[in-house]
């Protein structure tokens, strides 16, 4: 009796262990194949990942500006091997401006507007930069001023705006303890202006209005009149050019003496389509002009003589020197551009830096190679065109 007890208590044992065996074994074939579901679900969320709509359209309007961008770069690099050929010269040491006089030379133009003539430069310079992606794979903005359409201009009258704020701040500050703004520290903007439309447009890579342009001058107009202003002089020359620039860099000829020990200055190759001539002023003088030894009647009409007295009244030597020219070529109108614009050039060296500058922004250092354009093969003349009659 005992024993058949006690074998009974050792197959419900028996049993027990079996089937805690067959559950864990169960429970570890679960927890494998979840671990291993688990192994597998990473790399198939990477390969299921969904790009946005305005991502895949960027990218692909990048790869094809790309593919543009390598295929002109390829006809610029032909072209200028050609040029170099027909000049005789090594494609390898062609520089730009080698280019520009190789087209002067076999593309002769009497074009007045310069973006009317015939032109070679890198791809670079004639399509425009493009934006960098302003938006990450799931079409979320980067910029905050990204839905104004023109966050980059938005974004930089924001931050003169926080300039100006953070000058009034301390203006109120100062005021508090009795202090004023030192007016000798005031910016002067003399002989500086803002930076032009074009010159934003490519700072800031978006294309502006004429009203966003004035917006823009007239936010820095009240940054500069603030009394504090000089406090952020870092931040306003920033967005501004000089002017005298381009006269300094000119270079003025000394004045040589006469034997009556005057000072004189002669200018040779005064053009003007096509007349030629050359023009010799002399300082101190009493004010007599001589063309072609006559003297300034040899101009019949009042308007070439206006064009040689201008330059003498701009600059305030009228009757203070005397002027000499020989002209030849060409008629009245040429023959006064000619010797005005060697007048000009002449009293360079008998004028201070201020009115130099002056003169330059007035156009009386700019030559004028302006010229009559040709008539036109089955035209009336040179943009004329014959009326059109229907019978």
């Amino acid at each position: 009796m005992g024993l058949r007890i006690f074998t009974l208590n050792l197959i419900k044992t028996n049993k027990n262990l079996f089937q805690n065996n067959q559950w864990i074994n169960g429970a570890l074939f679960r927890t494998h194949r979840f671990a291993s579901a688990e192994v597998n679900a990473a790399p198939l969320a990477v390969k299921t990942q969904k790009i946005s709509k305005a991502m895949k359209a960027y990218l692909e309007r990048a790869q094809e500006h790309d593919e543009f961008m390598k295929t002109q770069q390829l006809e610029y690099q032909i072209g200028k091997r050609h040029l170099a050929n027909m000049m005789g010269e090594d494609s390898e040491t062609f520089t730009q401006e080698d280019i520009n006089n190789a087209i002067e030379y076999l593309f002769p133009s009497g074009l007045y507007e310069k973006k009317a003539r015939p032109s070679m430069r890198p791809p670079e310079e004639v399509f425009p930069a493009r934006k960098a992606a302003e938006f990450d794979e799931t079409g979320r903005p980067f910029h905050s001023f990204f839905y104004t359409e023109k966050p980059n201009f938005f974004k930089m009258l924001y931050d003169i705006v926080e300039e100006l704020n953070k000058l009034y701040d301390l203006e109120e500050r100062l005021l508090r303890r009795g202090q004023k703004a030192d007016p000798n520290q005031k910016i002067d903007l003399t002989g500086f202006a803002w930076i032009s439309k074009d010159q934003l447009e490519l700072r800031l890579v978006e294309k502006l209005d004429d009203i966003e342009y004035d917006n823009f001058v007239n936010v820095m107009n009240r940054l500069i009149a603030h009394p504090y202003s000089y406090k952020c002089k870092a931040f306003i020359d920033e967005h501004t050019r000089p002017l005298m620039s381009q006269s300094a860099q000119i270079e003025i000829p000394k004045p040589q003496i006469d034997a009556d020990g005057r000072q004189y200055i002669t200018t040779y190759e005064c053009l003007r389509k096509t007349a030629r001539g050359d023009v010799t002023v002399r300082v101190p003088g009493t004010g007599k002009i001589s063309i072609n030894n006559q003297d300034i009647t040899y101009f019949e009409d009042i308007q070439p003589r206006e064009q040689v007295l201008f330059p003498l009244i701009f600059a305030g030597m009228l009757g203070k020197c005397d002027v000499e020219a020989n002209v030849a070529g060409g008629g009245t109108s040429g023959q006064a551009g000619a010797v005005r614009w060697g007048i000009a050039m002449c009293l360079r060296s008998f004028v201070d830096q201020e009115m130099l500058e002056a003169m330059r922004l007035a156009g009386l250092l700019t030559r004028d190679y302006r010229r009559r354009e040709r008539k036109k093969f089955g035209q009336e003349g040179a943009r004329r065109k014959y009326t059109w009659k229907k019978r």
